[in-house]
């Protein structure tokens, strides 16, 4: 199994969700972040007075999957949330050993 994170966009999650949902992955976290890359931050106007903003809104997607699915699921991913310009955001995979499902005591894929 695999845990893929992705920092994307907040107005990309409904693409994001819906094009998970077509691929059948059943459930995921979503955390409100904040961070920077490569253009660290921006500026903005407001009210005439100008000010930089250092962290930038990001939404944090979170999902488990079977390793079967994990280069589909990273691809959906990343075609939903692409818009070409800076600041998209970054999608990575990390190996999971054991997933538990609380309510059930189920282990492993079944958990899932």
């Amino acid at each position: 199994m695999k845990l893929i994170t992705a920092i994307v966009k907040p107005y990309r999650l409904d693409e994001v969700k819906t094009a998970l949902q077509e691929l059948g992955v059943h459930g995921l976290t979503v955390t409100e972040a904040s961070g920077y890359g490569r253009q660290r931050g921006h500026t903005e106007v407001y009210r005439g007075a100008e000010y930089q903003v250092d962290l930038v809104p990001k939404v944090r997607i979170e999902v488990v999957v079977d390793n079967a699915d994990s280069e589909a699921v990273i691809d959906a991913i990343v075609k939903a949330a692409r818009t070409g310009k800076i600041g998209d955001g970054k999608v990575w995979a990390l190996p999971v050993e054991t997933v538990v499902r609380v309510r059930t005591g189920e282990r492993g894929p079944d958990a899932l």
